[in-house]
């Protein structure tokens, strides 16, 4: 037993000199690791700063393009019948022309009133400006028609029997309505 003692008591320095190391190898991998970790915030902090520069070069250009647009679409309520003014300002001057003449005859003034509406149509051509024209016998189109009386026709039910009044549409949106009269149901 007394050698077991002798063992436990030779095998304490050598469990501490362990011990020691091990501490001491702690203190080491602490002592580099501290180093490591500053490098580490270090080059988070920088990431971190360089995002946030990103960041706010992104919200700048976000917000230097949402206020472009605004001024886009600002300017283009603005100007959009610029290009159907520029079309019916040769209108205009063909009907003061017409007014200024001192002695008119029947056939100048309406040679000078077919020229207008010659001008007139071609205005409306380039600016996409439709007429809605439906022919006797067409079906009635709520979307495109008002029908103002159902009169006895021999036609077809819900039909076009006469139009009063061209409707127009600019592209495919409609401006005015034609108004027509229909077929009643038999």
């Amino acid at each position: 037993m007394q050698d077991q003692e002798n063992k436990e008591v030779t095998n304490q320095p050598e469990a501490e000199a362990v011990a020691d190391a091990a501490a001491g190898t702690a203190q080491a991998a602490s002592a580099s690791a501290e180093p490591g970790l500053e490098e580490q915030l270090s080059a988070t902090e920088a990431k971190l700063a360089e995002m946030h520069d990103a960041f706010m070069r992104a919200k700048a250009d976000a917000e230097n393009i949402r206020r472009r647009a605004q001024e886009d679409v600002s300017k283009a309520h603005k100007f959009a019948i610029e290009s159907f003014a520029e079309a019916m300002v040769p209108v205009r001057d063909s009907l003061e022309m017409a007014l200024k003449v001192e002695a008119p005859t029947v056939e100048s003034i309406k040679e000078g009133v077919e020229m207008t509406l010659k001008q007139l149509t071609a205005a409306f051509e380039k600016n996409r400006l439709v007429e809605v024209m439906p022919q006797p016998g067409d079906k009635l189109d709520p979307n495109r028609h008002q029908a103002v009386a159902v009169v006895p026709s021999e036609q077809e039910a819900n039909t076009v029997v006469a139009v009063l009044q061209k409707g127009y549409m600019i592209a495919d949106r409609l401006l005015r309505p034609a108004i027509v009269t229909a077929a009643q149901p038999k």
